[in-house]
């Protein structure tokens, strides 16, 4: 959940420590921090996270060594906006298409460019292990750079970047390539993907299935969420994302974790002990309430792990503290 509260050059501050930090002691498996731009020109904000420079490892460090101090596991994004991005700073693309009205047209990407910025996603997962992180998530949705590599409503080229029909998508093997090289096999790589784009011209979760087939081998778990391509937004209600999760999972071989609306405990529990979900990831309810783990823990029946310090707030309740 974006924050658009980093300073002007992309650095962390105490708010993220604070926002990241709540769940952990809110008793959650994993916090993951928003998406974090390889790229300055690849910010959706001035407000955004960046990772593209060794001068943001420390701030992301002291937040992932208080995460992990509380029992919690930690991840990032790595992303880059492309035609989406509002920074003050040129806006690039596939394709010179612009997203709305509310946007610069961006400058289609050269040959080259689309090499350094594959060397960006791998740098900014260097750094994310060297600030502790855990886990690495690339941001393949919401229309996004990694999305608009994908979809035809952004992606006109004709070159080798382009869509050809039957063959992979070079830019998203490329990314995935890359920054798996720099992370080795020991850190998941999840990727995060737009089940649908809202729109006849756009990709569904079977074009989706089938795009992350050649490189199902390099990826752990698929983070179904949707829209963002286009304008349009979807009606939501609670678990409109599991359909398409089940068939982009059925298509590519993967475990997957669902987002959207799914901050009742009772259907969380039920989606993952039916087996339609691996994961379930918390957005909105988290920042409504950080300790939603430890009251979904109550409300189904199981003792929370509570720190030492908000013992007193559940006596006679809390199994461990930290």
């Amino acid at each position: 959940m974006c924050q658009y509260s980093a300073e002007d050059d992309g650095r962390v501050n105490d708010w993220h420590l604070v926002n990241y930090g709540a769940p952990a002691v809110g008793g959650v498996g994993l916090v993951v921090i928003e998406a974090t731009s390889v790229e300055s020109r690849g910010r959706l904000s001035r407000g955004d996270i960046g990772i593209w420079d060794d001068r943001h490892v420390e701030g992301l460090a002291q937040i992932a060594s208080f995460v992990k101090s509380q029992g919690a596991r930690i991840g990032i994004q790595l992303a880059h906006a492309g035609r989406k991005a509002d920074c003050e700073e040129e806006v690039v693309a596939p394709s010179a298409v612009r997203f709305s009205d509310h946007y610069d047209m961006p400058r289609a990407l050269e040959d080259g460019e689309i090499e350094e910025i594959v060397e960006s996603f791998g740098e900014g997962a260097r750094r994310a292990l060297e600030a502790g992180m855990d886990l690495i998530e690339l941001h393949g949705a919401h229309g996004y750079l990694l999305e608009q590599f994908l979809s035809p409503i952004a992606n006109r080229r004709d070159d080798r970047w382009g869509i050809h029909p039957g063959e992979p998508n070079l830019f998203l093997a490329s990314v995935v390539g890359r920054v798996r090289n720099e992370i080795g096999d020991g850190t998941p790589l999840w990727i995060r993907v737009s089940g649908t784009e809202y729109d006849v011209r756009g990709l569904g979760p079977e074009e989706v299935g089938k795009a992350l087939l050649p490189v199902r081998d390099e990826i752990d778990l698929v983070d179904v969420s949707s829209g963002g391509m286009v304008p349009t937004r979807p009606e939501e209600w609670s678990g409109y994302h599991v359909p398409l999760a089940e068939t982009i999972r059925e298509i590519a071989g993967l475990p997957i974790s669902i987002v959207g609306n799914l901050d009742d405990a009772h259907l969380a529990d039920f989606l993952v002990r039916s087996g339609k979900a691996d994961v379930i990831s918390i957005g909105r309810g988290l920042l409504r309430n950080p300790h939603w783990a430890q009251e979904a823990a109550k409300e189904l029946g199981v003792p929370p792990e509570v720190a030492h310090q908000y013992v007193r707030a559940f006596p006679g309740e809390a199994v461990r503290s930290f």
